[in-house]
């Protein structure tokens, strides 16, 4: 479960076994977590967070689009 970026209290984080979905990080915090596609943003699924934090964590993943993109691509496209 490689953490590809932390922000305040959030890791961006991956699991080995998401190799065969399409481009995604999941957000965690505490026992809360949030998965988003990245190519679009899309919010996919969430456990816990409430939507005011959930908007400021999708703000979040579209600030570091870049970066997991290519965290991802480097992880999983070596």
């Amino acid at each position: 479960m490689p953490t590809v970026l932390q922000v305040g209290p959030y890791n961006f984080i991956f699991f080995s076994s998401d190799r065969g979905e399409p481009v995604h990080i999941h957000v965690k915090r505490d026992r809360q977590i949030a998965k988003f596609w990245l190519d679009p943003i899309v919010l996919e699924k969430n456990r816990g967070f409430k939507e005011p934090e959930l908007n400021q964590i999708a703000r979040l993943v579209e600030e570091h689009r870049t970066v997991l993109l290519e965290a991802w691509h480097d992880y999983f496209d070596p």
